[in-house]
C-alpha cells in the first residue's frame, strides 16, 4: 500500500531495549511504508534514508532449527531405493559387493546412531540395496557347458548344422539378457536418489527431526507436524514478545555486526568509522547516566516550551510543527513525505497521508472496552516519562483515532489517491498555513501555490484540520511534545528504558529482562546507519557468486509463475499478455546496492552526517535532521531505481510497486533460507528462499500490487472481466482466512488478503520451479532417517521457516495491526491450498490439510 517512508532514527512507537529486531531494530512494532510489500510484518520501524530507501523496521529475523530429543520416523514410511555403488570386476567380484554391501549397511547405522542431536535413529533396511548384490542378480561370465564324447573332444566343424545353429541362438539370447539386465541396473541406480550421509547432511537432518512432532498427523495439522517439536524447545525468551526460526538469524548477524563495530580497522571508509562512532556513543552508558534527561530538556526549550513542565509559546504551534516534523522527523497529525508519484512513477513529488496514533492501531484508541489494560498503561507510561497529560491529552488521541481510516479500507489505492495543487490543500485543511509550513522543512527547494502534492484520505485531512481548529492550543502542545519525547526517550539513561520496559510488558508480554546493552546499540545503530555499515556485514558474510547463484532461483521462480499464468481460465487473453509482460519486467535487487562497496560513493552519502563522541542523544537527533534534509533533496530529482529499502543485514525481502522490483537483502539468503554448497539442499533452498521469492514476486499481482503496470504506474491496465474474476477469486481466501482464530480472536481475512495472496502464489510457484529443476537436473540426494521424499522434504523445509510463538498480548497485537496472518495460518492456509502437497503426503479428501474446496489466485 503506497505511504510514507518510514522515520528514520529509532522507533516511532515506544520500543523495548531488549526487543528482537529482525533484520534490525530494538523495538517490538511498527508501521508498513506504502511503497512496498515485505516477507516478514515490519518488526520495529527501521530508520530510514529515503533517498537510499532506508527504512526503519521491516524484519523479524530467523535461523535454522533448534536441536533437541530423538523422535521416531514419521509415519510416511522410509525413502526406497538402492545406495548407488560401484561394481567390482573380475572372479570374487560378488562376495566383495556383498562385503562392501555389508560395510556400508554398518556404517550407515554406525553414523545414525552417533548422531548427537537425537537418542535414536535407525535406517529401515529398504533404505538400502537388497543384500543380494549385483552379481548375486547376474554372474560376471556367461559359461555354456558341451557334453564332450568319451572317445575326445569334438571340433566344431564336426558338429551339426542344427547344433551350430542351437548354440549361436543361445549365445546371442545370453548376451541380450546380459545386455538387458545391465542397463535396468544402471537405470534404476539413476533414477532412485541415493542418501546423502555427509556431516552437512546429517546435521540438517538432525535440525529438522528436533523440530518436528511425527505424532501429529500431517493430513491433520501439518503446522504442529513440523514445528511442534521447535515449540515445546522454544518458549518466548524474556525480553521479547516473540520468538521464531526468523530470530536466531538476526541474533546471528547481530553477533557478527557487534565484532565488526567493535574491531575497527585502519581501512575502514569514512562512513564506516561514523557508524562505530554511533555504536561507541550508545554504549557509553556513564556519560547517558550523567546526562540524564538534560539533552531533551533543553530540546524542548529550544522548541518553545512545554505547558506541562515550564512555561511555553501558545501561539508557537505552526513554527512547533514545522520543527518537529523536518528536524526529527515526527508526524503528529499527518506525515510528509517524498516519494515516487504512484500513477507517474519516473517523478518525484510530495505526498501527505495521515500520521500513527502512538499506539499501533486506532484499535487501541476505540475499543476501549476490550483495551483497558493497553490504555492504562500507554497513560501511565506518559506519566512516567514526566508526567505529561495528565490524562487531558487522551481526548486528542480519541479525537484522532475516530477520524483515522481503518488499513482495510485503505486497499484500494486507486479509491484513496488524489492529487491537488498547494493551493488546493490549504482549501482543504486550512488549520495550517501550509505554504509556509512546506517552505520551511523543504528548504531550500521554493514551493509555490501549484505545486502537485499527493494525499490520501481527503476525509482525513479535512477532519484533522477540523480536530486542530477546534482544539485547546494546549493540548496541541501537549500532544506535539509528547511524540518527541515519546521518540527519544530511548536515547536517555536508565530510567527512560525502565519506563519503556514496563510499558512494553503492558503492550507486547514482554517479560523484563537485562538483555546485554549492546543488543540494544546494534539494533539502533544498524537501523540509523545500516547502510554505512554495509560494507563491513558483506564482507565478512556474502560470497559474491551468491548473486548468481540467487539470480539463477529467482528466474526459475519467475518462469515457473509465468508457466501457471498461462493455465490461468478466469484471465482474459490480453490481461494475460499484459501480465507477463510486467513479470518479464521485474527488477532484481540482490544482497546489497553497489554504492556501498565504493567507498569514495559511501562517504559522500554520508558526507553531511557527523558522529560525536559520547553523545548519544545529539547524535540520534542529528541523524534525524540529516535524513530529512536527504529526503527533501528527492524532490526536484527522478526516482532514483538503486535505491534500497532495507540495509543489508536485514532478514527480510521487499516488492516495490512503484519501481515493479524485488529485493532480497544479504542478510536472508543464509539457511534455513538458503545454502550455497550442498546438492541435498535443493529442496530446502526451493522451499526457503525460492518460496521467498515467489512470495515477493507474487505481491506484483496481489490486490493491490496489480493495480500497478509494468512501468510502476497506479492505472487500469486490467480489462473488467478480469478484474471482476480476480475478486471472486480472492474472496475465497478473505473467508478462509477469515475463520482462523488466535485465542478467540479472528484473522482479519480482507487486511491480510495481500500477504495471503503472496504466501500461495509463492509456495505454489516454488514447487512448480523445483519439479522443474528435478527434470533437467535429476533428482537430488535424501536426507538420512526421515523417511521423507525431496516433494515431502519441500513442504516441510517451508513450514519450518515459519516456526514461531508469540505471547498472547503479541498475537492480540498482531491481529489488529499485522498485513500478515499468524505464522500458523501462513503455513496451513498455503498447503491446505496445495493439491500437490495432498498428493505427496496422501492426505484422504475432506481431511483438514486437504479441504474438497480449496482457493486460488495465482
Amino acid at each position: 500500500m503506497p505511504g510514507p517512508a518510514p522515520q528514520p532514527g529509532p522507533t516511532s512507537q515506544p520500543s523495548g531495549r531488549g526487543g528482537v529486531g529482525g533484520g534490525g531494530g530494538g523495538g517490538d512494532r511498527g508501521v508498513a511504508g506504502r511503497s512496498m510489500r515485505s516477507l516478514w510484518p515490519p518488526y520495529p520501524v527501521v530508520a530510514a534514508l529515503s533517498a537510499l530507501g532506508v527504512r526503519r523496521g521491516v524484519a523479524y529475523a530467523g535461523s535454522g532449527v533448534a536441536e533437541g530429543g530423538g523422535i521416531p520416523l514419521p509415519r510416511c514410511g522410509p525413502v526406497r531405493g538402492p545406495v548407488s555403488v560401484s561394481r567390482p570386476a573380475g572372479r570374487g567380484g560378488a562376495r566383495r559387493r556383498r562385503r562392501a554391501m555389508e560395510a556400508l549397511r554398518e556404517s550407515v547405522l554406525h553414523l545414525a546412531l552417533q548422531m548427537s542431536t537425537y537418542k535414536r535413529a535407525t535406517l529401515d533396511e529398504e533404505d538400502l540395496v537388497d543384500s543380494l548384490s549385483e552379481g548375486d542378480v547376474y554372474p560376471n561370465h556367461l559359461q555354456v557347458n558341451f557334453r564332450s564324447p568319451r572317445s575326445g573332444q569334438r571340433c566344431w566343424a564336426a558338429r551339426t548344422q542344427v547344433e551350430k545353429r542351437l548354440v549361436v541362438l543361445v549365445v546371442l539370447l545370453a548376451a541380450g539378457l546380459v545386455a538387458c539386465l545391465a542397463a535396468l541396473g544402471v537405470q534404476y541406480r539413476t533414477r532412485t536418489p541415493s542418501v546423502c550421509l555427509s556431516e552437512a547432511c546429517i546435521s540438517v537432518t538432525s535440525s529438522i527431526l528436533s523440530s518436528m512432532d511425527p505424532t501429529v498427523d500431517p493430513c491433520q495439522d501439518f503446522f504442529t507436524y513440523a514445528c511442534g517439536g521447535w515449540i515445546k524447545a522454544n518458549p518466548v525468551p524474556d525480553g521479547h514478545s516473540r520468538w521464531g526460526t526468523f530470530s536466531n538469524l538476526w541474533e546471528h548477524n547481530q553477533a557478527i555486526i557487534k565484532h565488526l563495530l567493535e574491531n575497527s580497522t585502519a581501512s575502514v571508509s569514512e562512513a564506516e568509522r561514523k557508524a562505530q562512532v554511533y555504536y561507541r556513543a550508545c554504549m557509553n552508558e556513564t556519560r547517558i547516566e550523567e546526562l540524564k534527561a538534560k539533552p531533551l530538556m533543553e530540546l524542548i526549550e529550544k522548541l518553545g516550551g512545554w505547558n506541562i513542565t515550564g512555561p511555553w509559546d501558545k501561539d508557537n504551534f505552526q513554527d512547533t510543527l514545522q520543527v518537529v516534523t523536518s528536524h526529527y522527523r515526527t508526524s503528529p497529525f499527518f506525515s510528509v513525505y517524498v516519494s515516487a508519484d504512484s500513477k507517474n512513477s519516473n517523478s518525484n513529488v510530495i505526498q501527505v497521508d495521515q500520521s500513527g496514533l502512538g499506539l499501533p492501531s486506532r484499535d487501541y484508541y476505540l475499543n476501549k472496552t476490550e483495551n483497558e489494560k493497553v490504555l492504562t498503561g500507554y497513560l501511565n507510561y506518559m506519566v512516567q516519562l514526566g508526567k505529561l497529560l495528565g490524562g487531558g491529552d487522551e481526548d486528542t488521541i480519541h479525537g484522532a483515532a475516530n477520524i483515522t481510516i481503518p488499513q482495510e479500507k485503505r486497499r484500494d489505492e486507486e479509491l484513496i489517491y488524489h492529487k491537488v495543487t498547494a493551493a488546493e490543500l490549504q482549501t482543504l485543511a486550512p488549520a495550517i498555513n501550509w505554504l509556509p509550513f512546506l517552505n520551511a522543512i523543504f528548504y531550500p527547494v521554493e514551493i509555490n501555490e501549484s505545486e502537485p502534492i499527493v494525499i490520501y484520505d481527503k476525509e482525513y485531512l479535512g477532519q484533522v484540520s477540523t480536530l486542530i481548529n477546534n482544539t485547546d492550543k494546549c493540548l496541541l502542545n501537549n500532544y506535539m511534545i509528547w511524540n518527541l519525547v515519546r521518540k527519544t526517550s530511548s536515547f536517555l539513561d536508565q530510567r527512560f528504558q525502565d519506563a519503556d520496559e514496563k510499558f512494553m510488558e503492558v503492550m507486547y508480554g514482554t517479560k523484563k529482562t537485562c538483555l546485554p546493552r549492546w543488543k540494544f546499540c546494534v539494533s539502533d545503530t544498524e537501523n540509523t546507519l545500516g547502510f554505512a555499515l554495509g560494507p563491513m556485514f558483506v564482507k565478512a558474510t556474502f560470497a559474491e557468486d551468491s548473486k548468481n547463484i540467487a539470480s539463477e532461483i529467482i528466474l526459475e521462480i519467475k518462469k515457473a509463475f509465468e508457466e501457471s499464468l498461462s493455465t490461468l481460465k478466469w484471465m482474459d487473453e490480453d490481461t494475460r499478455k499484459s501480465a507477463k509482460e510486467k513479470a518479464d519486467a521485474i527488477y532484481n535487487m540482490i544482497g546489497y546496492p553497489n554504492f556501498i562497496m565504493d567507498p569514495k560513493e559511501l562517504d559522500k552519502v554520508f558526507n553531511d552526517y557527523t558522529a560525536v563522541p559520547d553523545l548519544y542523544f545529539e547524535n540520534a537527533m542529528r541523524f534525524f535532521n540529516f535524513s530529512w534534509r536527504v529526503t527533501a533533496d528527492q524532490l526536484r530529482k527522478a526516482p532514483n531505481r538503486d535505491q534500497w529499502s532495507m540495509t543489508p543485514p536485514m532478514v527480510n525481502a521487499y516488492y516495490s510497486p512503484t519501481k515493479n522490483e524485488i529485493v532480497f537483502p544479504a542478510g536472508i539468503l543464509q539457511a534455513p533460507f538458503y545454502t550455497r554448497s550442498h546438492p541435498s539442499r535443493i529442496a530446502l533452498n526451493f522451499g526457503g528462499i525460492g518460496v521467498v521469492v515467489g512470495h515477493e514476486l507474487t505481491h506484483a499481482f496481489d490486490d493491490q500490487g496489480r493495480e500497478y503496470d509494468k512501468d510502476g504506474n497506479l492505472r487500469p491496465w486490467w480489462k473488467n472481466s478480469s478484474v471482476e474474476a480476480f475478486k471472486q477469486q480472492t474472496e475465497c481466501m478473505v473467508e478462509q482466512y477469515g475463520n482462523y482464530s488466535v485465542n478467540g480472536e479472528l484473522v482479519n481475512g480482507r487486511h491480510t488478503l495481500g500477504e495471503n495472496i503472496a504466501d500461495n502464489g509463492g509456495l505454489k510457484a516454488a514447487y512448480r520451479a523445483y519439479q522443474n529443476w528435478v527434470k533437467k537436473n535429476g533428482a537430488e540426494q535424501t536426507l538420512p532417517t526421515l523417511g521423507l521424499t525431496n516433494n515431502q522434504l519441500f513442504f516441510l523445509g517451508f513450514a519450518q521457516v515459519w516456526c514461531s510463538v508469540r505471547t498472547p498480548e503479541s498475537s492480540h497485537e498482531g491481529l489488529i495491526t499485522d498485513p500478515h496472518s499468524p505464522s500458523r495460518f501462513r503455513v496451513i492456509g498455503s498447503i491446505s491450498n496445495s493439491k500437490e502437497f495432498s498428493e505427496h503426503f496422501h492426505c484422504p479428501p475432506g481431511s483438514p490439510m486437504n479441504p474438497h474446496h480449496k482457493c486460488e489466485v495465482w
